[in-house]
């Protein structure tokens, strides 16, 4: 039985892709570039908010000076306006509930900024007791770097073998690979199942529970 499970936040707990890409397409907008649709930003997400703003200023216009410029007032607008359209994956909050009554610890690793990590997830999952809320801070490496998994193992005083990272992207497959630890993928995210085949994740799932069971049964995962 796993004893800890982390879970990547965007695409893998909450649906935030609305949010996201109306404070891009402020922040877009305020500077006098072109803007562009919702379902183009779940494949410009991922890395951290910065690689965000790069990814969606035309390509002549990516040097540090406009994307710190675009980054600021993403920043400002996604600070007061992160949980207008957020909201959890169904059959999300049960989960955690479920691991919590179960006695697994549980812990958050994130590209997206610390303050906006903490923000979001308190306001969603306040009566989770999480044993980390990690989100990317200055100096540390964003995923796939596994810095931010060390760190929740560190807290959480737990073995590799011990936990499963739980996550939506090939990022998180990734990062989860370089930890060395167990991977699951969910099919409910931002990308496709076939990403996260091609970045061998160790089981996929289409839906919450299914992680209870894997949790619970201790299935073996290689």
């Amino acid at each position: 039985m796993k004893k800890l499970v982390i879970f990547d936040l965007d695409g893998t707990l909450l649906n935030t892709i609305e949010d996201l890409g109306q404070a891009a397409n402020y922040a877009l907008q305020r500077n006098g570039y072109a803007t562009h649709s919702m379902a183009s930003y779940p494949y410009f997400v991922g890395n951290g908010v910065r690689r965000l703003m790069t990814r969606v200023l035309p390509e002549d216009a990516r040097d540090d000076e406009t994307v710190d410029k675009v980054l600021g007032d993403f920043i400002a607008y996604y600070d007061e306006h992160c949980t207008d359209y957020t909201k959890p994956y169904n059959g999300m909050p049960e989960l955690l509930q479920d691991l919590h009554f179960m006695g697994v610890g549980m812990a958050v690793a994130s590209n997206k900024y610390q303050a906006a990590v903490t923000k979001i997830i308190t306001h969603y999952f306040a009566d989770i007791p999480f044993i980390a809320i990690e989100g990317h801070r200055e100096g540390v490496n964003v995923k796939p770097d596994p810095s931010v998994v060390f760190s929740i193992l560190s807290k959480a005083k737990c073995l590799k073998a011990d936990t499963l990272y739980v996550g939506d992207s090939g990022i998180d497959m990734e990062t989860a690979r370089r930890a060395c630890i167990d991977s699951v993928g969910v099919t409910w995210g931002f990308r496709s199942k076939k990403e996260l085949v091609e970045c061998h994740a160790d089981v996929i799932v289409n839906n919450p529970t299914d992680i209870v069971d894997i949790v619970e049964k201790g299935i073996q995962i290689s």
